[in-house]
């Protein structure tokens, strides 16, 4: 009689086998990166560091996030006023989303259903349901809307108004704004603690990061930058992402060509780690060992060792890369 194994038990019996064959019991990982001058996305495979597909897009891609089944990978075509949905098993765009005008950042709900768009030039940001492309809601937010973020427990979405230098809160229930904080000039990226109880935001030509108690909506921390030999007018905070242990807070610093480690918890800066030219954006791999940032100016995506806090390897992939997902799956 053949004797079959529960899905658990398969698992296990499969990395068993691994360890005792001496292979690496992880799973493969591909990077996609957004390059907003040549309306591609680049696919680096982070076993061997090296891009082994580009794929043309909609016009000027910026924000990319994938579903979380990772089955998918939505992109921002910004200039052509769309939300794109690649099947990543074919790397074709199997349907379009209706974002309304110049979608630049997204956040996808946890339910992988419920889609937040900034239109950075109606001051709105738009919420689509993904499966029925119907788009639910339209809320007014301040003047050239960017960053959008939704709370790990699914009960609110934020957006970041560039010129308002306002953080809209929004509930995700009924999808109604329902408080403003002001914080430093240009806010571009906003980013929630794991627990969902702090909010931290980058403020680009104010050199900011603000920390903010989610129950409040106060600031309760102000984080500030000095880079040893850089102007400060070089350094223009942009893109954050804070680790699962809480340790760590990584700010991509632009034109600085720099990413500050902020310790999560004291909230001072730690360490500066030189990568390329405008960092933008960064996405951490699977188990965090790892940190990939888009370096606008400069073409390329730099590696970052988390444990030795050392950027190890440089990839060079389209023009303007600007957002990066990485599938672990």
């Amino acid at each position: 009689m053949t004797r079959l194994f529960s899905a658990p038990q398969f698992i296990r019996s499969s990395l068993v086998i691994a360890l005792l064959l001496g292979s690496s019991a992880t799973w493969a990982e591909t990077a996609y990166v957004s390059n907003e001058k040549d309306d591609t996305i680049s696919v680096i495979d982070l076993d061997t560091f090296e891009v082994t597909d580009t794929i043309e897009v909609g016009e000027r891609p910026r924000g990319i996030i994938l579903s979380k089944d990772q089955t998918k990978l939505y992109i921002c075509a910004s200039d052509s006023d769309t939300v794109q949905v690649m099947d990543l098993a074919t790397h074709s765009i199997i349907k379009e989303l209706p974002s309304g005008e110049d979608p630049e950042q997204f956040a996808l709900h946890p339910n992988d259903r419920h889609l937040y768009i900034a239109n950075e030039d109606d001051a709105l940001a738009t919420v689509v349901d993904t499966e029925t492309n119907e788009v639910l809601a339209q809320i007014d937010v301040g003047v050239e809307p960017e960053g959008m973020a939704v709370s790990p427990d699914g009960k609110i979405a934020v957006n970041t108004s560039e010129t308002t230098n306002m953080v809209h809160w929004i509930h995700t229930g009924d999808m109604e704004l329902f408080d403003n904080t002001l914080v430093d000039q240009r806010p571009r990226h906003a980013e929630f603690s794991l627990d969902s109880k702090t909010l931290w935001v980058s403020s680009e030509i104010g050199a900011t990061v603000s920390v903010i108690d989610v129950d409040t909506r106060q600031i309760t921390h102000k984080i500030t930058f000095e880079i040893k030999g850089v102007h400060p007018d070089r350094i223009q905070p942009v893109g954050i992402r804070l680790s699962d242990d809480g340790r760590y807070a990584f700010v991509a610093l632009g034109p600085s060509n720099h990413v500050a480690v902020v310790d999560a918890k004291t909230f001072e800066v730690l360490e500066y780690i030189l990568v390329g030219r405008r960092v933008w954006h960064m996405e951490f791999n699977a188990d965090q060992s790892l940190l990939l940032t888009t370096n606008g100016i400069s073409g390329d995506v730099t590696v970052v060792d988390v444990d030795k806090l050392k950027a190890i390897k440089t990839i060079k992939v389209g023009r303007y890369p600007w957002g990066v997902a990485i599938k672990s799956k």
